[in-house]
């Protein structure tokens, strides 16, 4: 089982983990897949006394990890750190024409593992993942691909464990439609939250 008794377990990334959190308190877990994954723990294992934060931001890109790993993450001496970085490095470019070279990505997001490994902690990585809903995101498969490829071959390089959300939504999205999972093709609906902390808890051997 991936989760041990005293363990650390911070969530970090973007708008999809920070999921309207309060930044005011520290142990506030925001209303996405990191309160249903913190809550579900803490019913389980009471006896482990676990500790867990919510450091995602909305907007974040690879680099504004990196830049505040420091501070956010490795001060709070995290045992555990669970990664969801990549679909805001693609949107940019969509929106805003602001690049996100695919070796610049993939060098940060190694960077990253490697103060977290020096540090003790370990980590679980998390796909980033996209439906065409609207269609328009169709297009972004072309940048956001790659970056999938990326975060994959890290996890396998390193033995780490990861979560393949972006398959885990197209398959559930069969049976329902995307809107029901993602309704704007980034963002969870609370089903989707739901969905990402139910396959988090199995690969963590906690559910």
């Amino acid at each position: 089982m991936l989760i041990q008794p005293q363990d650390r377990i911070v969530f970090y990334g973007d708008s999809i983990t920070d999921a309207g959190r309060n930044r005011e308190q520290e142990t506030h877990l925001g209303n996405g897949y990191a309160h249903f994954i913190g809550a579900r723990l803490k019913a389980k294992f009471p006896q482990f006394d676990l500790y867990t934060a919510n450091k995602g931001i909305s907007g974040n890109r690879i680099y504004d990890l990196e830049d505040r790993l420091e501070a956010d993450v490795l001060a709070l001496k995290p045992t555990l750190v669970s990664i969801l970085i990549g679909i805001n490095d693609t949107w940019r470019k969509y929106d805003s024409g602001i690049e996100s070279p695919i070796p610049a990505f993939r060098a940060a997001y190694a960077r990253i593992l490697d103060r977290l490994a020096a540090a003790g902690s370990r980590a679980v990585l998390l796909e980033p993942f996209l439906l065409p809903q609207p269609a328009d995101r169709a297009k972004w498969r072309e940048d956001l691909d790659p970056r999938i490829t990326v975060v994959r071959d890290l996890a396998w390089e390193r033995r780490l464990p990861l979560l393949p959300l972006d398959g885990l939504f197209a398959s559930a999205a069969t049976g329902t439609g995307f809107p029901y999972w993602l309704p704007d093709g980034v963002h969870p609906s609370p089903a989707g939250h739901g969905l990402i902390a139910q396959k988090w808890l199995e690969l963590a051997g906690a559910d």
